[in-house]
């Protein structure tokens, strides 16, 4: 079920909402333009060999971004063909009314990690970008290519001490510990830390929030990543969370739900087309009535998680779980199963949820933790003590059997792996 936005909606009549992008000072749009899902697929090609219509599709699309006073452009070196293409438009704009971020990702050897960095730089044609992301600090690993001394962050710094950026950030999908590790780096008093951090906080999942208040603490940008997607596939929603949302499509209350911090400052719209906006305009259109309007959906949810679930929200029995999966047996990710079996329980989110589960053991950091189908191997026994002091440690074997029943199937590459 997916709902339409009202008949006689006019968007571009809804003044775009702005906020300060922490101490870079940048005047950021709530909601930021996503490079991921125009493109021409998530194979890197050159331009002579992208599809009819991708081009004109993404051109389209940027455009009206920039008319609803979407000036912030954000896109990846890893999002198949998105640099290229946007190398043809960027330049048709007016550079300085738009804010244009790109992101890399990390290189044991910096110079690689500089060498793509500056084949980015003329992908876009331009000669410079206001935000560079360092791009999936999702691990100790990726964490130390990036923050050891000499390492990608050094090598961000010297670029923008060149002027080929302005500010220098980081992305990221990895744990809560290693997040707050990227954001104590350096002393961002003066100047040596990161700039800014996009990472996932949404309605479904909140466990990044210490995060965003340290942020908040050391004055970052704080840019929340697919909050549409990753955050639910909610353009295309179950039908019982569609009916739960309502008044509101869930794309609406999960952006009111966000917005309504202000330590937030955008969100991603990861837009396919010109049309993808609309949805989360009328969001502002109703940003002054926010907390009237998501208080009983709020309520609503609750209730039907917690019938269906025992507990009122997806997380509440996976933060219970250890953080580290590979010492639980299978290299299991306990948090995640569970979140994502509680959603398929409680609201129906069968497709999301089967996209997720069966991402786990082909998605490395990304999305870590081992194959559902270890569970077969594993002795119950061991999931138990592996759950530690949880009050629903007994309970796990039976609840994990549960999730591959429902979401198991065939194994998931992350889109960037795909064709």
């Amino acid at each position: 079920m997916t709902t339409q936005t009202p008949t006689g909606f006019d968007a571009a009549t809804i003044p775009m909402q702005r906020r300060r992008f922490g101490r870079t000072g940048l005047d950021m749009p709530v909601f930021s333009c996503g490079g991921m899902r125009y493109q021409d697929g998530w194979k890197d090609k050159p331009l002579n060999e992208i599809a009819d219509g991708f081009q004109d599709n993404l051109e389209a699309t940027i455009r009206r971004a920039v008319e609803l006073g979407i000036n912030h452009i954000e896109t990846a070196r890893g999002y198949g063909p998105s640099e290229r293409q946007l190398g043809l438009v960027l330049p048709k704009l007016p550079r300085d009314k738009i804010i244009v971020q790109t992101k890399v990702g990390l290189e044991k050897d910096p110079e690689v990690f500089r060498k793509n960095f500056h084949e980015s730089l003329e992908r876009l044609q331009l000669d410079h970008v206001d935000l560079f992301g360092l791009h999936g600090i999702n691990d100790k690993e990726s964490y130390e290519w990036a923050c050891n001394p000499g390492g990608c962050f050094d090598v961000a710094q010297e670029l923008r001490r060149e002027g080929k950026l302005r500010f220098v950030g980081f992305s990221t999908h990895g744990p809560l510990d290693v997040i707050l590790d990227a954001i104590r780096h350096g002393e961002a008093e003066t100047g040596k830390g990161f700039d800014y951090v996009n990472l996932h906080w949404y309605y479904i999942f909140r466990r990044n929030w210490a995060a965003i208040e340290e942020a908040t603490r050391r004055d970052m940008g704080v840019f929340i990543i697919s909050p549409s997607d990753k955050g639910g596939m909610l353009y295309k929603p179950s039908d019982k969370l569609a009916e739960l949302c309502k008044p509101l499509h869930p794309i609406v209350f999960n952006d009111l739900f966000c917005l309504m911090q202000d330590k937030v400052h955008t969100l991603s719209v990861g837009a396919a087309r010109p049309s993808d906006f609309d949805l989360h305009m009328q969001a502002l259109s109703l940003f002054e009535q926010a907390g009237e309007l998501t208080k009983p959906i709020d309520a609503r949810l609750r209730e039907a998680m917690q019938e269906a679930t025992g507990v009122g929200h997806p997380e509440d029995i996976g933060r219970e779980m250890p953080m580290d999966h590979a010492k639980v047996p299978g290299e299991l990710n306990l948090e995640i199963m569970l979140w994502l079996r509680n959603m398929a329980v409680g609201w129906d989110m069968i497709d999301y949820g089967k996209m997720r589960f069966n991402l786990l053991g082909n998605a490395d950091a990304w999305f870590p933790g081992g194959k559902p189908g270890n569970l077969e191997e594993v002795d119950s026994g061991d999931l138990v003590k592996a759950a530690g002091g949880s009050p629903y440690a007994q309970k796990v074997p039976a609840l994990l059997r549960e999730a591959v029943d429902l979401l198991g199937g065939e194994e998931v590459k992350r889109l960037s792996e795909s064709g």
